[in-house]
């Protein structure tokens, strides 16, 4: 979709319901080929501000005195539009981000589902009555924090948009927004759909601009009262700090190296699709990535023998002709992953994937490498590359599996094959992660699904019911009547 055709301007910001041009502008790239393709609005700390005021006046005003239900309307009617635009959507997340088109539209649909979800579960979030002292009736409410703040990356905008915002809306807060710098076109066009599903003027406000300038002023903003960020461990903790100067509290998302546990007895021909796609999928720039591929020795040979017969199969190329793998990011994504690869050098390489002859010269584009025979503490073994590619670790034993897997700083998806069924809840108990898949990886998304780390993967969850939790306050209320 040409950017001259877009339904929204995607060089303004979105504020109390209104678009604002701002001073400056941020050039906005294409990662399939490099090239210039338009400007987005360059918001800053006087943005930023005038969003939060913005959000303050919705919670005084009609979002404030909206029932849950009314709220859970408005939500439902954002999805049904997301539908109705989600190819436009995709293509736009496609050219914005470099992912195929086929993912690109997953992300459209999960952003739809994700509104349809929070719309129905906004009134149905409860509190409780609790047994005290005789003459005392005691209750829970929970509340909205208020103005929330989020920090959205730019692997899947619509994806964490529709698990941030989605769930901060539903239960009353007024939000704002900031989309990644590299990537911000689908979160303002979601904006827009939110306008135009009737959402009130201040409950969501989208501020582009650099991480330094409106990233900093929104985290270090008195009035924000909880924060929601997915993205580095490095920059997760300067949000962190920004947080505790305020006294607010905040969702991290991190990252992670996650595994996939392979015993002798999995079923190969179901895990090799999930061995393979959960490394690769939107060029291994994905949070949950599984980058590290656990094998019992026995078969050890075998599972490296596949999948070096899937990635070499693999076709990279630009995010319009729908292949298995698009470019990254930016040329410095690029940069960055290829010097974690040059650490790789002592490394086998088991298999590469290649980049079609007539993909763009300009283009960010990594050819997906497998490598084997990796040590557990390698630094392609520990460290997150965020790149498609992935390390395979043979293992002894169920003790040695676990001991691997767990021996990283992470913590946030794992996996274990096995057709031993207390061997796999064995280890659904003993794996360190967020969440654990038994015999699949990922469960195709799973909107319902509590999202979130430990250690350094971070800490929080979002997605499902626990994300409302998350973004309400729990209120007592001690009522003595005698």
């Amino acid at each position: 979709m040409p950017l001259d055709r877009l339904w929204f301007d995607p060089a303004q910001v979105f504020i109390g319901g209104r678009w604002l041009s701002v001073q400056d502008t941020l050039p906005l790239e294409d990662p399939s080929t490099g090239a210039g393709i338009g400007a987005i609005a360059r918001g800053g700390a006087a943005e930023i501000d005038a969003a939060v005021q913005a959000a303050e006046a919705a919670l005084r005003g009609e979002w404030g005195r909206m029932t849950a239900a009314e709220r859970g309307r408005v939500l439902a009617k954002i999805g049904r539009l997301v539908l109705e635009r989600a190819d436009d959507l995709a293509v736009l997340e496609a050219r914005d981000v470099g992912k195929p088109l086929k993912q690109a539209r997953a992300d459209a649909l999960a952003l739809a589902r994700y509104m349809e979800f929070y719309a129905g579960a906004a009134d149905k979030v409860m509190g409780e009555t609790i047994p005290y002292l005789d003459g005392y009736t005691v209750y829970t409410l929970r509340e909205p924090h208020g103005v929330t703040g989020h920090i959205v990356p730019w692997n899947y905008p619509m994806q964490i948009i529709g698990r941030s915002v989605g769930a901060a809306l539903a239960m009353g807060n007024a939000c704002v927004l900031k989309p990644a710098e590299e990537a911000c076109l689908t979160a303002l066009a979601f904006a827009r759909l939110a306008e135009e599903a009737g959402l009130p003027p201040g409950a969501l406000n989208v501020v582009p601009g650099l991480g330094e300038e409106a990233g900093a002023a929104l985290t270090a903003h008195p009035g924000v009262r909880h924060l929601s960020f997915t993205g580095s461990v490095g920059v997760g903790q300067l949000v962190q700090m920004a947080a505790a100067r305020n006294v607010v509290p905040v969702t991290l998302e991190l990252g992670g190296k996650s595994p996939q546990v392979v015993f002798a007895d999995a079923d190969l021909d179901r895990a090799l699709p999930f061995l393979v796609n959960a490394g690769i999928q939107n060029a291994g720039q994905t949070c949950s990535a599984s980058s590290r591929i656990l094998v019992e020795r026995s078969r050890y040979g075998e599972v490296v023998e596949r999948m070096a017969a899937r990635y070499s199969a693999l076709k990279v190329g630009p995010a319009m002709a729908d292949l298995d793998v698009g470019p990254l990011i930016s040329a410095r994504q690029k940069e960055i992953v290829e010097g974690f690869l040059r650490f790789g050098s002592d490394l086998t390489v088991a298999a590469r994937g290649q980049i079609v002859a007539d993909a763009p010269k300009g283009g960010h584009y990594v050819s997906p490498v497998l490598l084997a025979d990796v040590r557990p503490d390698h630094r392609l073994a520990q460290e997150e590359i965020f790149g498609p590619a992935q390390v395979v670790i043979p293992f002894d034993g169920e003790d040695e599996a676990v001991a691997i897997a767990n021996g990283t700083d992470y913590g946030l998806v794992a996996s274990c094959w096995t057709e031993n069924g207390s061997r796999a809840l064995r280890m659904a108990k003993r794996l360190r992660a967020g969440q654990v898949f038994l015999n699949n990886y990922g469960a195709g998304g799973g909107v319902e699904l509590p999202f979130g780390g430990v250690g350094k993967s971070g800490h929080g969850r979002e997605k499902g019911f626990e994300a409302l939790y998350g973004f309400s306050v729990l209120k007592t209320v001690a009522a003595h009547h005698g």
